[in-house]
């Protein structure tokens, strides 16, 4: 039974994140970004200006009812749900077997990927609920009932599931696992006890409510990412000479005709931009539907000022932490190809490896693991809401069943960090990419609205 589950997975997995699914995510981008006028471009300064640059101007706006997130913070548990161990693992296994062009490729994805977080976060500010205690509550589920009509609302149950299954895999086995790793790398901890500590932490956050996660989140995202970014600005630093030896091979791989490594013509291009787009959509979710849940908490009323959160969020994890990953596996010199790739335990050593190259004695794999731990600690927090918000959905919002979720995700911490449930990990996989179908349908559907709003808010800007 298990092989078969096995194998059906697979065939799936195949098919979401397959050439015709990637097309279908970047081709919306590209939609979305014609639909908008190109807002990632003619509004960019305007985006960072009014985003994190109006972080450094003055205090930001608090929710009068204290139950919902600031703007920030609202990104900020976004962000900590997108950037993951793929920034750093799946970057560098995509560099392996896309060789260099698959860095460009996903630039190009994050560039369409700009407009399709802009417009999810959009869709979800215009169509959340609020409860009587003053919550917000959002995200695809909400705005393909309330954006496209009742009749749609299996729609919307199909992408709650999805996302409610995914939230135990993605958002919490594949991260468990990596922070025992970390765990184990740092302070020699057995996989257990690192499973029993996430798991009293991950019950004192997620027990508080939305605005706890919020308020960690707010604090753990802006450390890791700077952090990260410190560490590879001097890798970059240290190997400044080499730059545009890298930027020029990036260029020539991503529309090289050859193969890697021998091969049928035009196999090195096809391979480039399928690791390039699918690292670029699994690292910044643009189209997958999970970061527009946590922005619809947000206490912003207007909906496009709170979307062009989304922007800035796929610039910082995409253009920003994968391409710093991006060249330190280039500027190492570490030999490529998926041959190459088998030579390392796992994709996280082969960044270890690349990283230790630049960097002196072993501080490189340090930083690595340390990123990691944050990393993935950050992703469960996000996931865990995310979770919430899928099954209160399904359920009406049960407090049972909410209660029933949590207790699960938290036990599952453990679960994840010994290294058991590898199949559900996979499974979550595929279920994470499925998100993105009902997804997607809505947000072609509902173009016109964010077209609209769109217009309304940029009409009177400078």
């Amino acid at each position: 039974m298990l092989e078969l589950i096995t194998s059906v997975n697979s065939a799936v997995n195949s098919f979401v994140w397959g050439p015709v699914m990637l097309a279908l995510l970047v081709g919306t981008g590209v939609f979305l970004t014609f639909k908008t006028g190109f807002i990632q471009v003619k509004w960019f300064g305007y985006i960072m200006k009014h985003t994190v640059g109006g972080l450094f101007r003055k205090g930001e706006r608090k929710d009068k009812s204290g139950n919902n997130l600031t703007p920030f913070q609202a990104v900020t548990t976004a962000l900590a749900g997108t950037v993951g161990t793929g920034n750093i693992a799946g970057v560098t296994g995509a560099i392996f077997v896309g060789g260099p062009g698959a860095v460009f490729w996903m630039w190009v994805s994050a560039f369409f990927g700009m407009c399709t977080k802009y417009a999810e976060i959009v869709l979800a500010m215009k169509y959340r609920v609020t409860d009587e205690n003053s919550v917000h509550k959002g995200g695809p589920m909400y705005y393909i009932e309330n954006g496209l009509g009742k009749r749609w609302k299996p729609l919307a149950v199909i992408f709650a599931i999805l996302g409610g299954l995914a939230s135990f895999g993605i958002g919490n086995i594949a991260q468990s696992s990596e922070i025992a790793g970390a765990m184990k790398g740092l302070f020699g901890f057995t996989p257990f006890f690192t499973g029993v500590l996430l798991a009293i932490l991950i019950a004192f956050v997620t027990l508080g409510g939305v605005q706890r996660i919020g308020h960690v989140t707010s604090l753990i995202v802006p450390f890791m990412a700077l952090f990260y970014i410190a560490a590879g600005v001097v890798v970059i630093v240290m190997r400044i000479g080499d730059i545009p030896a890298v930027l020029v091979s990036i260029l020539t791989s991503a529309f090289s005709f050859e193969a890697v490594g021998g091969g049928i013509f035009g196999y090195a291009i096809m391979t480039a931009m399928k690791q390039g787009f699918a690292r670029g959509v699994f690292s910044n979710e643009a189209g997958l539907g999970s970061a527009p849940i946590a922005h619809a908490a947000s206490s912003t009323e207007e909906p496009a000022e709170q979307a062009i959160w989304g922007v800035f969020e796929v610039f910082i994890d995409t253009i920003i932490i994968c391409s710093i990953t991006a060249f330190a596996v280039l500027l190492s010199g570490i030999e490529l190809g998926p041959d190459a790739l088998t030579a390392y335990a796992s994709k996280g050593a082969a960044a270890v490896y690349a990283f230790n190259s630049i960097l002196p004695g072993t501080l490189g794999g340090t930083v690595i693991q340390i990123s990691l731990l944050f990393f993935a600690l950050s992703t469960i927090l996000s996931w865990a809401y995310y979770g919430e918000r899928c099954w209160g959905y399904i359920s009406n919002n049960s407090k049972v069943v909410n209660a029933v979720y949590k207790a699960i995700f938290i036990a599952v911490c453990i679960v994840g960090a010994t290294g058991s449930g590898t199949l559900m990990w996979d499974i979550a996989d595929t279920l994470n990419g499925m998100m993105a179908i009902p997804n997607l349908i809505a947000l072609l559907f509902l173009s016109g609205v964010v077209s609209n709003i769109t217009k309304d808010y940029f009409k009177d800007k400078k």
